[in-house]
């Protein structure tokens, strides 16, 4: 009688439950992030859904940036749209001409009561997804920017410093080889890097109207000779192996980790990666200036992802979407996926707690993609970009780019070539939102 009694209590307790979590709003959110830096975003989620019990967040992993968004695009025409989804920077202008898709996350959280105060996050990070008049489109989530990572240990022993220029880098990059390194120096996603940032980083155009913030009506116009001419002398550099090209995305991080390159250009987002593969000592910098172009470097500017919330929900389930940014975008939680991965912290007092914390001051170097991005007041060519069809576009640069790698054609060519398909998908694009 007594078994059976606790029996009936815990099958009815186990309704109850049940019971609790059923009513619970259910919030999905749809990322990116494999790997590492999956377990981090279950984490938050997980951590959140502990704090209170009217909400639960359901991260899913949906694939690469691409397939992420293509797989949002296609859900949102089924009506199966999750809550929300991360979208990679290049994205941006696709995702604002989806009218009536998206629930741009400042009305939302208005709408939902939730507090927002728009100026304690980065200016450099917030001004990319904002509108003309301020408004923030979607919530910063991982924002990185390019810097240059060295093998501080490889660079000691060939009696190289650390560089600051570019004619730094192909002189440290011969003294690496010279002294039995397999290659000088790599890159990662060229086009943010070489083109995108380098434009901004020297306070050159990458296109008309603003680089795309002023009108869907851009032209590019990176072909100019002073990239060109930065990336014949790179080309040039691959005969003698100052540098190797190693592929599209992050397929050349082993170039680096496992010491065949003493240097390599790519997101400060490789911090958690590099911390954990490397068996050397490691730093980053600055990116290099190119003195032909400029005396000064101007700023740099992000890339990675932010979180776009999508129409054709409940009211109460947006309220508790924003109940979540809200968290996410709070100090503790910002300064710990910053610290853990790389990612800059989205907002000051993130930051500020970093520094508090020691981080800094225990890991040298690691405020290095913070301080590119706040190095100078943005200007309209170093604010962002904000072109259309981007994702095809930036695979376009890639091709004409390996073909220059391959000795195919001329840096010229190549960005003549890229400029020229480019701007047919502009226009491909722009007919599209009118």
């Amino acid at each position: 009688m007594m078994i059976a009694r606790m029996l009936l209590a815990g099958t009815a307790a186990l309704a109850v439950t049940a019971s609790a979590a059923a009513a619970q709003v259910e919030i999905n959110w749809w990322h990116a992030m494999g790997g590492t830096n999956g377990e981090r975003v279950n984490k938050i989620a997980a951590d959140f859904n502990a704090s209170q019990d009217e909400y639960v967040v359901v991260p899913t992993y949906k694939g690469n940036y691409t397939e992420t968004m293509t797989a949002a695009v296609a859900a949102f025409r089924a009506g199966e749209q999750p809550h929300l989804v991360q979208v990679f920077e290049v994205g941006t202008a696709t995702m604002m001409a989806a009218k009536g898709a998206i629930y741009p996350v400042e009305q939302m959280m208005a709408d939902a009561g939730e507090p927002f105060d728009g100026s304690a996050y980065l200016p450099a990070v917030v001004s990319y997804y904002q509108t003309p008049e301020g408004e923030l489109l979607s919530m910063p989530f991982n924002s990185s920017t390019p810097v240059l990572w060295y093998n501080a240990d490889a660079l000691e022993a060939a009696g190289a410093d650390v560089p600051k220029t570019w004619d730094d880098v192909k002189m440290a990059a011969q003294k690496l080889v010279d002294n039995g390194m397999a290659c000088g120096f790599s890159f990662g996603w060229q086009s943010w890097v070489m083109i995108e940032n380098f434009s901004a980083w020297h306070d050159m155009p990458m296109g008309t109207k603003e680089n795309g913030f002023a009108g869907y009506d851009t032209e590019f116009t990176f072909n100019n000779e002073k990239l060109a001419a930065r990336l014949q002398d790179i080309a040039d550099m691959q005969e003698g192996k100052l540098f190797v090209y190693g592929g599209r995305r992050g397929d050349s991080l082993p170039l680096f980790t496992n010491g065949e390159c003493g240097m390599w250009m790519n997101s400060s987002a490789y911090y958690g990666s590099i911390k954990s593969q490397a068996e050397f000592e490691f730093g980053q910098t600055m990116l290099p200036l190119d003195t032909a172009i400029a005396d000064e470097p101007q700023n740099s500017i992000i890339g990675g992802a932010t979180l776009w919330a999508l129409q054709g929900h409940e009211a109460e389930e947006y309220k508790g979407l924003a109940k979540f940014l809200s968290y996410l975008s709070s100090p503790e939680v910002q300064a710990w996926w910053h610290q853990e991965t790389g990612y800059v912290p989205i907002t000051t007092a993130a930051y500020e707690l970093s520094q508090s914390q020691g981080f800094y001051d225990s890991n040298p170097g690691t405020d290095t993609a913070i301080k590119q991005l706040s190095l100078n007041t943005p200007t309209p060519n170093s604010r962002g970009l904000r072109f259309g069809n981007f994702v095809q576009i930036r695979d376009v640069i890639n091709e004409e780019l390996e073909a220059l790698w391959a000795g195919d054609i001329t840096a010229q060519q190549a960005l003549d070539n890229a400029v020229e398909r480019g701007n047919a998908l502009l226009r491909k694009f722009e007919r599209t939102v009118k």
